[in-house]
């Protein structure tokens, strides 16, 4: 007698109450290993895939793509094949080993990582041979290809961008696979189409107007904006700066051979100078607890960055960004804005940011008013770097006018944490260094 076990949809953020059914990886009657993927998640954060918890055969679905379903939930039965436990079987009918409740609990990315766990296998073609085990069908699995050759960064980015390494052609040195490899398969695997209404839209009988349910990473991101607006007393403070110094550093930097296969852009520059100017503005990097009445000065800096992406403005962090060197930051904006607009990124780097970078100088727009990220006291706003008149000054005293490279910045600060003057030196600073980078090293 088998014994069915339910998954129920956990919280795979920090106090989620819901999330919507993007996509099943399984259906009734497939074979399912512990931590395969099953099914593909959006939350008020991000789009997560789950892994099953069980091994064994799937025996029902309890909710269809679109259906939102609160955390808590039925997600999935499985039939795991022993009573009272879960599972891990071969489907050929092979030896079946136990697995306490606490193992099987252990999934790939909610808990420690177990030298045992399934390996997520694939699922297999339609066409593919099956067999027959106890009634239940069975396809056998497709025979393993070769493994292409790609360093452990390069396989998180394709994992979390959708790629399959096993298609795409290697250009680096012994036919290895670089990130660029990966973009570019990135790139050709989704072809531009004409944009489609956002699920579950509905129209009147006139088409007058279209209503788009609030859900997911809007939801989330509308109720933290209104949160953040009438909690945390804004003040936003302008400077314009000369960044034809760092405009140079970055022709240097972009030819330099370890960044031969990044993108270097003016905001990997702009980040560091503002990582650098944090460090004598501590309190820009602090939080309000209002429960303890007391402020919390963080020793650490998760740079958060805004991207912009077709479910809604998110805002991932990059961990330690102010012990990462420029090539390491390089990488992990790379990485980021990938997985990012990918719809990808982990509810892991959608918590515990510090302080937050937007680039609104992207849509060609030269400066605005950005609000805080909830619980963070400092937000950045990059404009646009464009050419512009400036007035400079010789050795001698004397001026004229020259086509400099130039940018606004401005900084949305809380004034609980922070007065005008921390706000106008981290300010400063972080424009200094953009318009003198050689002050970096003092």
């Amino acid at each position: 007698m088998t014994s069915p076990q339910q998954f129920l949809l956990p919280d795979v953020g920090e106090g989620l109450t819901e999330a919507e059914i993007l996509a099943w990886s399984v259906r009734p009657g497939d074979v399912v290993e512990v931590n395969q993927i099953i099914v593909e998640v959006e939350t008020a954060k991000a789009a997560v895939e789950l892994p099953s918890p069980y091994a064994g055969v799937v025996s029902a679905l309890h909710a269809e793509v679109g259906d939102l379903l609160p955390v808590g939930k039925p997600l999935i039965t499985i039939d795991t094949g022993v009573p009272g436990e879960a599972t891990g079987g071969e489907p050929d009918g092979g030896p079946v080993q136990q697995q306490d409740s606490e193992q099987a609990a252990l999934l790939v990315g909610y808990g420690p990582q177990g030298t045992g766990a399934g390996r997520r296998r694939r699922r297999p073609a339609h066409h593919a041979q099956s067999q027959h085990v106890d009634s239940v069908e069975v396809r056998a699995p497709e025979p393993a290809a070769a493994r292409p050759a790609a360093k452990p960064p390069v396989r998180k980015l394709a994992k979390d961008l959708g790629v399959d390494l096993t298609t795409v052609a290697p250009t680096g040195p012994g036919n290895t696979i670089t990130r660029e490899d990966v973009h570019q398969a990135a790139r050709g695997a989704t072809p531009q189409a004409a944009p489609a209404p956002a699920p579950h839209a509905s129209q009147t009988p006139r088409a007058s107007e279209t209503r788009i349910p609030i859900r997911g990473v809007r939801k989330h991101t509308a109720a933290a904006m209104v949160a953040s607006a009438f909690t945390a007393p804004h003040v936003t403070e302008f400077i314009t700066v000369d960044v034809t110094a760092t405009m140079r550093l970055r022709e240097l930097v972009a030819g330099r051979r370890e960044f031969r296969d990044l993108r270097v852009t003016p905001l990997l520059f702009f980040a560091r100078a503002f990582m650098i100017a944090l460090a004598k503005t501590p309190e820009a990097n602090s939080s309000w607890d209002e429960a303890a009445q007391e402020i919390v000065l963080k020793h650490y800096v998760n740079l958060g960055v805004a991207a912009a992406t077709d479910r809604g403005l998110v805002v991932p962090n990059i961990k330690g960004a102010e012990r990462m060197s420029l090539l390491e930051l390089t990488q992990a904006l790379a990485d980021l804005t990938a997985t990012a607009r990918a719809g990808r990124t982990s509810p892991q780097d959608m918590t515990g940011g510090t302080v937050t970078l937007t680039n609104v100088g992207v849509f060609g727009v030269d400066t605005g008013t950005p609000i805080l990220n909830p619980g963070e006291a400092a937000i950045l706003a990059v404009g646009a770097v464009r050419r512009m008149p400036w007035v400079v000054r010789d050795d001698d005293g004397n001026e004229r006018i020259e086509p400099r490279w130039g940018t606004q910045l401005a900084l949305s600060f809380d004034h609980r944490l922070m007065d005008g003057r921390q706000g106008s030196e981290l300010l400063a600073n972080t424009a200094q260094i953009l318009q003198e980078p050689g002050l970096a090293m003092l």
